[in-house]
């Protein structure tokens, strides 16, 4: 189990990759963002987009999908997340990016109110398969200190 008290300042760790696929950018736009350049090739040619681009809100998903999966994985102690800051859309995503996860742990700071609990803030990165950033944001995440015997 990976603690509080485990997790390095400054130390910057790749999650994984995940590729967009057509149907999935569709399926996600039709359910959460049913704007005409995330659901059709034609409209999205008459766009800045040029084709069919998935929504920021799915490259969001897709981010989290990849980090959840690794630190359950790993077993962290995490306890979820109360909020995101500087949620920034760099780039367009396309059916067929290969996008990859990365964070860097920003600061830590434990709990004064509940011992048994931290927290701390990381700056991800999503790139795509150029290694051009698509998506950044800081998120502060809590997680549970190393039990005392």
């Amino acid at each position: 189990m990976i603690y509080f008290e485990d997790l390095p300042l400054g130390e910057e760790r790749t999650y994984g990759s995940v590729t967009v696929t057509r149907d999935e950018v569709i399926d996600f736009a039709r359910k959460y963002d049913p704007q005409p350049f995330h659901l059709s090739d034609e409209a999205a040619a008459r766009t800045h987009f040029g084709r069919l681009a998935a929504s920021g809100w799915h490259t969001c998903a897709l981010a989290m999908g990849v980090i959840a999966r690794a630190v359950v994985h790993e077993e962290q102690a995490g306890l979820g997340s109360p909020g995101l800051d500087e949620l920034r859309w760099l780039k367009p995503v396309y059916p067929g990016d290969t996008l990859t996860v990365r964070s860097t742990i920003l600061d830590k700071t434990p709990s004064r109110s509940k011992p048994d609990l931290g927290s701390f803030r990381t700056r991800t990165r999503v790139t795509n398969q150029g290694g051009v950033d698509v998506l950044t944001f800081t998120s502060i995440v809590l997680i549970r200190r190393r039990p005392r015997i």
